[in-house]
């Protein structure tokens, strides 16, 4: 006979909220759709595009307060532009966005 797992408080988890991007400064929504264009870019390898995407998701926080959003994003992409792998335009690319990310700061 296996144990049962133990008993939950009584809810069940909440999904996570959705991102509020419409509230973030002009600036902000361009860099999270140039962000997702890197992610749905099919020229660009997989791993580049799932980093993209959690880039896109650290920006996308909304309970994290801007500066420490940004850190997180322009973190992650640093870590890409670093891939050898990388195409000449993904690279360009994030150069861009990490760029227009510190200036933000």
């Amino acid at each position: 006979m296996t144990p049962s797992p133990p008993a939950s408080s009584g809810s069940a988890a909440a999904p996570p909220p959705s991102p509020a991007v419409g509230l973030e400064p002009p600036a902000v929504q361009r860099i999270f759709e140039s962000l997702s264009e890197l992610a749905d870019d099919a020229s660009v390898p997989r791993n580049i595009r799932r980093g993209a995407q959690s880039a896109r998701d650290e920006l996308a926080k909304p309970r994290v307060a801007l500066d420490v959003r940004i850190a997180s994003a322009v973190y992650v992409l640093d870590d890409l532009a670093n891939d050898p792998n990388l195409p000449t335009h993904g690279r360009t690319a994030i150069w861009s966005i990490i760029s227009n990310l510190e200036s933000l700061q």
